[in-house]
């Protein structure tokens, strides 16, 4: 990839984005609740949520292309809450490429550029600028047809980049592609983001891509923001039962709740904030928290082995007939094998529990 010093906000001057209690309805459906964020010059916020949660509403509403009903959006200090899509200066990238069939992938790039009536060497240079900044510069005479998925949805961004946009708004802008070229172009996108320092709002339903893009994480539900944090302290410490059981993959215990701690198969684990009180409850336990050691006559069992790499996920049948997945080092797993009886503990990591 040739380097190239790429022009919008290039020394990192990102603008700060508010979202100030915005609400938005569709007939009945409360799509925004209230909705307030705070983002940081130069971050990138990943809204993570189902379908229907509101988080494209958000996005769509910070880029004019949908109004809010009551509430407001600041940019760089500036109301823009009624400000026209066109005047607002914002970068979009779609889950389709959009891309003109008929244009090369240097003029789909310099199309904004030409309505904003740069000259055509300048355009020229500016686009070529942009794809060598998305590892495009060979590919700049091709058309949409004769590139690959994630090849498109990279001249998309630098299109998005070249108008040097204020923010960066992504919404679900890899959910088109397989998984391969998925995780290559986040990790791109991502390097894209912080060389260019540009203030961006990325949307999505995939827990993977918030937690591994995000410089914050926002989970949403029915319209409502219902936390945003890093994304170790968003997985680590949920602060909702939504989000404890949204985010990341959870084994469901059944336990007894005392003085602010649970017991779990003879096991005494602390309790995150808005955990049940007391009596019986179910703890939300993460995979890598359990772990399994081969014992004779503990009456568990494994079940079944998946090998992810440097990491294996081993799911156990515990006597009640319930499935425990356990997740650590491959090598830890070298004595296990389906059939094999195991013995079942846990780290002292706080647990989410929620009441019976």
């Amino acid at each position: 990839m040739t380097s190239t010093s790429p022009t919008p906000a290039a020394a990192g001057h990102g603008v700060a984005v508010v979202f100030e209690e915005m609400h938005r309805w569709y007939g009945p459906v409360h799509a925004l609740d209230g909705l307030s964020i705070d983002i940081a010059p130069g971050e990138l916020i990943a809204l993570l949520g189902p379908s229907g949660c509101g988080k494209t509403t958000a996005l769509r509403a910070l880029g004019g292309l949908d109004v809010v009903d009551q509430g407001r959006i600041l940019v760089d200090g500036k109301d823009m809450t009624t400000v026209p899509a066109n005047k607002r200066n914002m970068g979009i990238v779609f889950q389709a490429y959009s891309l003109f069939p008929n244009m090369t992938a240097r003029d789909n790039v310099a199309y904004g550029l030409r309505l904003r009536g740069v000259d055509a060497d300048a355009r020229k240079k500016k686009a070529d600028d942009m794809l060598d900044l998305v590892g495009l510069g060979k590919q700049t005479t091709r058309y949409p047809h004769q590139m690959s998925g994630g090849q498109q949805q990279r001249v998309a961004l630098a299109r998005a980049l070249a108008i040097e946009p204020k923010v960066l708004l992504l919404d679900e802008p890899l959910s088109a592609l397989d998984a391969k070229v998925r995780r290559q172009l986040r990790e791109e996108i991502r390097r894209i983001q912080i060389m260019v320092g540009i203030t961006t709002l990325f949307v999505t339903h995939d827990q993977e891509e918030a937690l591994a893009m995000g410089d914050r994480v926002g989970v949403m539900s029915q319209g409502r923001l219902e936390q945003i944090a890093a994304p170790a302290e968003l997985y680590d410490k949920p602060k909702t039962r939504f989000v404890a059981e949204f985010v990341g993959l959870t084994n469901r215990i059944d336990g007894t709740v005392e003085a602010g701690r649970i017991n779990l198969l003879g096991t005494s684990l602390p309790l995150l904030p808005g955990s049940a009180t007391s009596g019986h409850a179910t703890a939300l336990v993460r995979p890598e928290s359990i772990r399994l050691a081969a014992q004779t006559g503990s009456g568990a069992r494994v079940a079944a082995i998946s090998f992810l790499g440097s990491m294996c996920r081993v799911q156990a049948a515990m006597p009640s007939g319930e499935i425990l997945i356990a997740q650590m080092a491959a090598s830890d797993f070298v004595s296990l094998q389906p059939g094999t009886e195991v013995s079942v503990s846990f780290l002292p990591a706080p647990v989410f529990a929620i009441a019976d």
